[in-house]
């Protein structure tokens, strides 16, 4: 897949972490050829930890905060990733670590989640940190961040 030929569809709705376009697109894209995946379009939302609520309380019956949220589509149209980088900030602040990275492992699990990974089952959330890990680790390598 080239990434001209992917359509990323890309919405900032929160102002609690400044992020770069361009690196999310970039991002974005390098997972999806690292996955080998070929898919015309994506779209990744950042919303504020009310929306991401609101989300999570809709679709899922859960009114807490949560990382990120998808909804797959189909293998055109990958799906929609809603990212919440303020959960990200709160993280770190309790745990440690680079809200950028983290906010990059969260659009990494949102992918992972649109291509079929769970995390609901003890096996397949071992599966998925794996894959999470592989994925950050071919950022790392390719020099691609988040970070400003």
């Amino acid at each position: 897949m080239k990434e001209s030929s992917l359509i990323i569809h890309l919405s900032n709705r929160q102002r609690d972490l400044s992020l770069s376009s361009k690196a999310v697109k970039t991002l974005i894209a390098a997972i999806l050829v690292f996955e080998k995946v070929s898919c015309r379009e994506i779209s990744l939302y950042f919303v504020s930890k009310k929306s991401i609520s609101d989300l999570h309380q809709e679709f899922f019956s859960d009114p807490t905060p949560t990382d990120c949220i998808t909804f797959p589509i189909d293998d055109e149209m990958l799906g929609e990733i809603f990212v919440c980088p303020k959960v990200a900030l709160e993280y770190c602040e309790k745990k440690g670590g680079d809200p950028h990275t983290e906010t990059a492992l969260y659009i990494v699990h949102g992918i992972l989640h649109l291509l079929g990974y769970d995390d609901i089952e003890p096996g397949d959330r071992r599966t998925m940190r794996i894959k999470e890990k592989k994925c950050m680790a071919h950022l790392n390598d390719l020099g691609i961040s988040l970070r400003p």
